[in-house]
């Protein structure tokens, strides 16, 4: 599946997604292929309606593609249940999202705490999840439900959750869409060195040329193809609507 040595972490290969509606068939994503190495990061920009919610979809297994194939460490995800995708999600993934995605009723320290339940990692679970949410800036703050949290705080929050298992691979779906700049490039600044720490692979969806900069590749898809495919360095990226 790989064209060098390089051990790979997801691979996909000629992902399809059609959907019926009223006047026929609509594609959303055509012929899609990309790879990202272990521990590297991948940014897919584009414009809205491009597909890029709906391919990040499609790499974790919450959709299924009417084509084509995705590989985690080498397994073939949609030859999976859906409870062998829940499982192999719950093992080796982490998610991001651009509205929290907190649970309202839990405080900062069982948010996270429950992401290592999901996992089957509950001896420890809060200490590990207190040691995360310090790490993220938040120690003194367990206890505080989301609702009284800024949105800087509460993206904290769903970083620590995603990264306190340790997963393989995180998926971030616009991270830094609903914050102020200031606030957003902290965050980022966050990602990235947790991400480093824990040689996690990325794979971000974002309208951010900022944040789309700081990966190590970018997927440009428009109307749910691939227009370009670049190292993140190999030029300035333009601002996306």
């Amino acid at each position: 599946m790989s064209s060098n040595f390089q051990p790979t972490a997801i691979v996909a290969q000629q992902l399809r997604k059609t959907v019926r509606e009223a006047g026929g068939e609509l594609v959303v994503l055509d012929d899609i292929d990309l790879e990202v190495p272990v521990g590297g990061s991948l940014a897919i920009v584009g414009p809205s309606g491009s597909g890029k919610s709906t391919l990040l979809g499609l790499l974790a297994g919450l959709d299924l593609p009417s084509a084509g194939k995705v590989w985690i460490d080498g397994v073939d995800l949609y030859s999976l249940d859906e409870d062998g995708r829940a499982a192999l999600r719950a093992a080796r993934m982490g998610f991001v999202f651009q509205n929290f995605q907190l649970i309202e009723h839990l405080d900062a320290l069982h948010n996270v705490s429950l992401a290592l339940d999901i996992a089957g990692a509950e001896p420890q679970s809060l200490q590990r999840a207190r040691e995360m949410l310090a790490r993220v800036g938040l120690g003194g703050r367990e206890h505080r439900r989301p609702g009284v949290l800024s949105g800087g705080e509460q993206q904290r929050v769903a970083l620590a959750r995603a990264f306190v298992t340790h997963p393989r691979l995180l998926l971030a779906d616009e991270p830094t869409g609903n914050l102020d700049a200031a606030t957003g490039a902290r965050i980022i600044d966050l990602l990235f060195e947790l991400q480093r720490q824990q040689g996690t692979t990325l794979v971000l969806v974002t309208h951010d040329p900022q944040l789309a900069s700081r990966c190590d590749a970018v997927l440009e898809l428009q109307a749910g193809r691939v227009l370009r495919g670049t190292r993140a360095d190999s030029e300035p990226l333009p601002s996306i609507p």
